[in-house]
C-alpha cells in the first residue's frame, strides 16, 4: 500500500546531501534547532517549539520575506511528528493536481497517516482553490503548511484563515545571516576570501535573504581568489539583492504608510528616506506626488498654504523634467511638507460639513441671502434685510447665514501653529464683532 504514495520527495531530499547540490540546499537544517534566526516560533517557549512537545500539529501559514526558512521549516514538522511530507506550488499547480494530492492523502488517511501538505506560494491559489483545502483540513486528513511573502490577511481566505495559525517568520537580521556564513565555511571547510568589512558588507548585500547569502557565498568560494577582497573589490564580482518590493502589494503599502506618517511627524530625515526607498524599488513618481499634493492639504492645510503650491508645483515641474532630474522636485516637496506647521482642521472640517449636509438633506438657505431676480421672489422675502458686507465699517455684517431651522455649527477649528494662528485671531474678531451686533 505504501508504494502507492511514493513521490519524488525522498529522492529530493537525498539529492541535497551530494556534493554538487547548491550550497543552501546542503546547509538546510536537519533539526529545528539549527534554523537561525526564527527563535520566537521554534525555541522552547514559541508556538512550533510548544506545538512539538506537545505531539500536536496544527495547520499553519508561515508568512516571511524570501529566504528565511519557510520551506526548511515545513519539512522538519513532518519529520518531528512523523507526517507524510508532500510539497506542492501554487505557481504550477491546477485543479487536477489538487484533485490528485487530495485523493492520495485520503488512502493514506486510511491507512493510518496523515499527510503535511505543503504549499509553496500559497496565495497564488484562487479562492476557490483555496477552499478545496477546508474539508480535508477539517478531517484532519491533512494538516496545511502554506508558505507566503504576501500579507494573508490580503490574500487567504477568512475560511481558510480561521482554520489555520498565521506565523510570522522574520527578516534574517546581521546576527543571523553572520551564522548561516559560519555554517558555510564549517562545511566548506575554509574560509571566504573576505576581508571582515567586506563579509559584513556581504551580509548587507542579502537584505535578510539567506538563500541569496549562501548563493551569494557559492560564487565566492568557487573563485581562486589569492588575497582576501575588500569592499570594493567584492562590489565588482557580486551583484546587491533587489529590494523586496511589489507595487500592488503590502510592501508597498507599508512604505507609503511610512512616509506619510514620517512626514506627519515632522521627521525630514525619515521622510526621505522611505521617499528614497520607493523610488530607487522602481514606484511610479507621480504615484508618490499624488501622496504628497494630498499630504498638503490634509495634513498641514491652511497651516502653510504654501505646502499645496510647493506640491503641485513639484508636480508641475517633474512631468517637465522627468526622470530622473524631476525628482529633485519631488525631494523638494517632501521636504517643504515635512518641516511645515501641521494641521488636520480643514481635513476634520470637511468631514464635519459633509457630514451635516447628510444629515439636514434639503433646509433652504435663509431668506435674506437669496438672490431675487423676479418680483415675486421679493415680494415674498427673497434678499430683505440683506447687509453688503463692503459697505460696513469693518467689512463685517454679522448677518446670519444659516438655515432657519438649524444652528451654526463650528467645522473649522484653526491650530494655533503657522498661518492658521492668524486665522484664529480673524475668526476671533469676527465673533466678537458678531456678538456685539446682535448684543
Amino acid at each position: 500500500m505504501q508504494g502507492l504514495f511514493d513521490d519524488k520527495e525522498d529522492q529530493q531530499r537525498d539529492s541535497e546531501n551530494t556534493p554538487d547540490a547548491p550550497l543552501a540546499d546542503r546547509l538546510r537544517p536537519r533539526q529545528l534547532a539549527d534554523i537561525v534566526g526564527q527563535d520566537h516560533l521554534v525555541g522552547a517557549e514559541g508556538t512550533i517549539g510548544r506545538m512539538i512537545a506537545a505531539g500536536k500539529l496544527s495547520s499553519m501559514v508561515l508568512w516571511g520575506p524570501p529566504g528565511t526558512g519557510k520551506t526548511s521549516l515545513a519539512r522538519l514538522l513532518a519529520d518531528q511528528t512523523e507526517l507524510h511530507f508532500k510539497a506542492i506550488s501554487a505557481v504550477f499547480s491546477g485543479v487536477a493536481d489538487l484533485k490528485k494530492v487530495f485523493a492520495e492523502a485520503d488512502m493514506r488517511f486510511q491507512s493510518g497517516k496523515a499527510t503535511l501538505l505543503f504549499v509553496d506560494e500559497i496565495h497564488r491559489f484562487n479562492r476557490s482553490q483555496q477552499d478545496s483545502f477546508l474539508p480535508y483540513v477539517e478531517r484532519g486528513t491533512v494538516v496545511l503548511v502554506g508558505a507566503t511573502t504576501e500579507n494573508p490577511s490580503f490574500e487567504l481566505n477568512a475560511a481558510l484563515l480561521s482554520r489555520a495559525q498565521v506565523l510570522i517568520l522574520n527578516r534574517l537580521d546581521t546576527t543571523a545571516l553572520g551564522q548561516l556564513l559560519d555554517k558555510a565555511e564549517k562545511l566548506e571547510e575554509k574560509s571566504l576570501p573576505l576581508t571582515e568589512n567586506a563579509k559584513e558588507a556581504l551580509i548587507a548585500s542579502a537584505d535578510g535573504d539567506g538563500r541569496f547569502l549562501l548563493n551569494q557565498a557559492e560564487t565566492l568560494f568557487s573563485l581562486d581568489i589569492a588575497d582576501p577582497l575588500d569592499p570594493p573589490q567584492l562590489a565588482k564580482i557580486l551583484h546587491r539583492r533587489m529590494a523586496v518590493y511589489d507595487k500592488d502589494r503590502e510592501g508597498h503599502y507599508n512604505l507609503i504608510s511610512a512616509l506619510h506618517k514620517a512626514l506627519r511627524g515632522s521627521d525630514p530625515q525619515a521622510s526621505l528616506y522611505y521617499l528614497a526607498r520607493m523610488l530607487v524599488a522602481g514606484e511610479q513618481p507621480l504615484f508618490l506626488l499624488r501622496r504628497i499634493v494630498r499630504f498638503a492639504s490634509e495634513d498641514i492645510g491652511l497651516a502653510d498654504p504654501q505646502a499645496l503650491v510647493q506640491a503641485l508645483a513639484a508636480k508641475q515641474a517633474y512631468e517637465f523634467l522627468g526622470s530622473p532630474e524631476g525628482e529633485l522636485a519631488i525631494v523638494q516637496a517632501c521636504l517643504y511638507c515635512a518641516t511645515a506647521p501641521k494641521s488636520n482642521a480643514a481635513y476634520k472640517a470637511q468631514k464635519a460639513a459633509w457630514k451635516s449636509a447628510r444629515d439636514t438633506g434639503s433646509l433652504m438657505p435663509p431668506q435674506n441671502i437669496l438672490n431675487a431676480p423676479t418680483s415675486l421672489m421679493k415680494d415674498i422675502g427673497y434678499g430683505k434685510g440683506y447687509s453688503y458686507d463692503h459697505e460696513t465699517d469693518d467689512g463685517f455684517s454679522g448677518d446670519n447665514y444659516w438655515p432657519d431651522e438649524m444652528q451654526p455649527e463650528q467645522y473649522y477649528q484653526p491650530v494655533d501653529r503657522g498661518f492658521e494662528h492668524k486665522i484664529r485671531e480673524r475668526l476671533d474678531f469676527w465673533e466678537n464683532l458678531r456678538a456685539e451686533k446682535t448684543g
